[in-house]
């Protein structure tokens, strides 16, 4: 095998791991910060602490701003990390660089056999790693994660405003948990190919491109038209969202011993203002 096979699939190879952990860090915080806003929107509700606050504001703003300030706290919780994996890789770059002195290097030597070859492997690995655009997938990954925080997030606060308990709520968390399932399974068909019609199709739709786009970034930058229009989708995903759970949100958080159903819930949808 050449020395550009080689690099080709370490590249391969280490894009599929960016981008798996990507994915799955998405998945896991939209479910883990999507099911907080469906709990605290249920203690508000149950403790009737909500009936003193929509007094003072409109059901539709009290629902927007918890799910904007978890959605502060995740971004917040997020950049943490960021900073720490800049130090810890900066750190890692620094290390190889390291030049031990003649005593250290016979110790190495006695002990590890095959330092060249583990120094130059990781070597290759940070290099891949850097060549990949990382501020851009910062990037994209900050929006993308948002966006898919307050489309669940709100369909989250909507089933916490019609339950009293969250046994009741388990019969509307499922239909919402499909699409976030769903983009799990289907990671390994972007996996293998980002660039085809299936990928380029779940990484538009908005209910799954919050998670998928990440899985695909690391291969290489979408073509600008599906990028912009899966952003440009994504954007009405989210208005979407928030309008249809405000809907359901302004009635069902004064409801009280009512048994919900699918049935109700459109009902709450239909009524008017």
């Amino acid at each position: 095998v050449s020395e550009s096979g080689k690099s080709k699939k370490s590249n391969t190879e280490i894009a599929t791991g960016v981008g798996y952990f990507m994915a799955f860090l998405s998945y896991m915080f939209v479910f883990i910060y999507g099911s907080f806003i469906m709990q605290s929107v249920l203690n508000e509700k149950t403790s009737k602490i909500v009936e003193v606050i929509v007094s003072s504001i409109k059901p539709f703003q009290l629902m927007l701003g918890m799910v904007l300030a978890i959605g502060a706290v995740a971004i917040t919780q997020f950049g943490i990390w960021i900073v720490l994996m800049v130090i810890t890789t900066t750190f890692a770059g620094s290390m190889i660089d390291y030049q031990p002195n003649a005593e250290e290097m016979e110790m190495i030597k006695t002990a590890v056999q095959e330092d060249n070859q583990a120094k130059e492997m990781v070597t290759n690995i940070l290099d891949t790693i850097y060549s990949l655009p990382i501020g851009s997938i910062i990037g994209l990954f900050l929006f993308y994660f948002l966006g898919g925080f307050l489309i669940f997030g709100a369909l989250f606060a909507a089933v916490g405003a019609s339950v009293d308990s969250l046994q009741e709520a388990q019969q509307f968390t499922l239909p919402i948990s499909l699409p976030i399932i769903a983009s799990i399974i289907l990671m390994s068909v972007i996996l293998k190919n980002p660039d085809g019609g299936i990928a380029t199709f779940l990484t538009m739709f908005p209910l799954t491109s919050p998670i998928l786009m990440m899985a695909r970034i690391p291969f290489g930058m979408p073509p600008w038209w599906q990028l912009g229009g899966s952003m440009i989708l994504l954007i009405g995903g989210i208005l979407g969202a928030l309008w249809f759970a405000g809907r359901i949100y302004r009635v069902g958080i004064l409801m009280h011993g009512a048994k919900v159903n699918y049935k109700i819930l459109a009902k709450w949808f239909m009524t008017k203002q």
